[in-house]
């Protein structure tokens, strides 16, 4: 079986890591920014080197063309055993402002952190190019030492994550027959702290509306219509007030409807973790939970559904003063929502609840932005307990199944396109830097990281 084999696999993964590290070096090289037509023939370089360097491991491998840059497909199907499909993005987000950067940021090197850590500090360090490589440094452990991989493997490498994966969904659905596996395996998120392990359980869905709200068919005087005219931005403002009540809930009708507690064995594992407002507010200069009453803050910042105003304008604001009352009001307002919320349900209701409040002489517009539900693994999904445990052997400290309070779309396509949960394990930290200057990946992050899929591997292929 394959954990008789495994210790041999840990043990060549630590003897041949400064070769895993060179090989991720080469990759970090490449300036592979999806954002900007200019890197264009540096992300086709990137799909060439990656599939080249997956290729080198016996795993039948070929860059794809797409409607925007390539992907690699890999694929190593021997059939009659648990069938993964591996999921990363070689893109990177683009390097400005440059000249906030203490280095080249594609001239990548191991250097010290203030608080004596060694890390890697380049472009994509860790998103996604070091968390890739992790998996595949893996495979190539357990190609080496015992000639074959533990599963059937597929690799499904993109090239647009940073810029939405818009032709790499078309992509997708067009070759969805090739892709079928069990589940698929996501590199791409993070540990709970730098000791702590984690597997992400969910990702919030995500909703954004944007309203405007017109009166007069023109700005006017306040001198000579104050009082009498209506005024777009005081309605607004009460709609939008009117939004959460006193216990900070969501007050649209139908808003909680099909939302699920938490597992009570869940939450206990939550309230060990020293997940507070000094540990989470108070380094952005806040004190106290915002969200909804009587629920734990872990809970407010990754499993309840939300509603943000992320925009508001309307009349004046330029230097000094003038005396307005605006013909209009806008707003942006955006929801992350959990499993049992439907985002066109949701949008229905939100616009009802604002069309119910516009008075006479006012008038609304909608305007469609981004819709996406969300993402939750079944608790009791087997191989989620086997990369738990995995995990857990790895770090010696208990794995975190945690939330996401954000939103990773693709995974959502996935789910949608091939009917395929995700198992959602990364090794990125809260301040690795991503997208911005002098973004890091750990040593120990890499190096642990490549070792705990190796035992994830493993694990999966005792999976019945």
């Amino acid at each position: 079986m394959a954990n008789a084999q495994l210790q041999s696999v840990l043990d060549h993964i630590d003897k041949d890591f400064d070769n895993s590290l060179e090989r991720l070096f080469s990759l970090l090289r490449i300036k592979s920014i999806s954002a900007d037509p200019a890197f264009a023939a540096d992300c086709k370089a990137a799909a060439e080197h990656l599939a080249k360097d997956i290729a080198s491991l016996g795993v039948a491998t070929e860059v794809r063309p797409t409607a925007g840059h390539p992907a690699v497909v890999g694929k190593s199907v021997a059939g009659g055993r648990p069938h993964v499909l591996f999921y990363g993005h070689y893109d990177v987000q683009p390097v400005d402002p440059l000249d906030l950067w203490h280095r080249p940021p594609f001239e990548p090197v191991v250097t010290d952190h203030a608080d004596g850590r060694k890390i890697i500090v380049a472009r994509g360090a860790e998103d996604d190019k070091g968390q890739v490589m992790t998996f595949v440094e893996a495979c190539r452990a357990w190609k080496k030492v015992t000639g074959s991989l533990p599963v059937d493997v597929t690799f499904l490498i993109e090239g647009e994550e940073e810029v939405g994966s818009k032709n790499f969904v078309p992509f997708i659905e067009a070759n969805k027959a090739e892709f079928g596996a069990d589940y698929v395996l996501v590199c791409d998120t993070g540990m709970w702290d730098r000791d702590t392990p984690a597997i992400t359980t969910s990702l919030r869905g995500l909703l954004y509306e944007e309203l405007k709200i017109t009166a007069s068919n023109r700005d006017l005087h306040s001198g000579v219509f104050g009082g009498s005219a209506m005024n777009p931005i005081r309605v607004l403002t009460k709609i939008l007030g009117g939004l959460f009540d006193d216990d900070n809930r969501i007050t649209i009708p139908g808003f909680y409807d099909g939302v699920k507690d938490t597992p009570p064995d869940i939450l206990a594992q939550w309230k060990k973790l020293d997940f507070t407002p000094d540990t989470f507010l108070k380094p952005i200069g806040l004190s106290l939970p915002a969200g909804e009453k009587g629920r734990l803050l872990v809970e407010q910042a990754s499993t309840r559904p939300t509603c943000d105003v992320n925009g508001i304008w309307g009349g004046y604001i330029g230097e000094g003063s003038k005396t307005v009352i605006p013909s209009h009001a806008s707003a942006k307002v955006s929801f992350r929502l959990v499993q049992g919320q439907d985002p066109q349900q949701i949008r229905k209701a939100f616009r009802d609840y604002v069309s119910a409040r516009i008075p006479g002489d006012c008038k609304v517009e909608f305007g469609d932005h981004s819709a996406g539900p969300a993402i939750a693994l079944d608790w009791n999904m087997k191989p989620l307990a086997a990369a738990k445990t995995a995990l857990t052997e790895e770090w010696g400290k208990e794995t975190v199944l945690m939330g996401s309070g954000a939103s990773i779309p693709i995974v959502a396509d996935f789910k949608r396109t091939l009917g395929l949960d995700s198992l959602l394990v990364g090794f990125g930290l809260d301040d690795d830097n991503i997208h911005s200057p002098n973004e890091k990946y750990d040593l120990r992050s890499f190096q642990k990281g490549i070792r705990s899929w190796a035992r994830i591997l493993a694990a999966l292929a005792e999976v019945k």
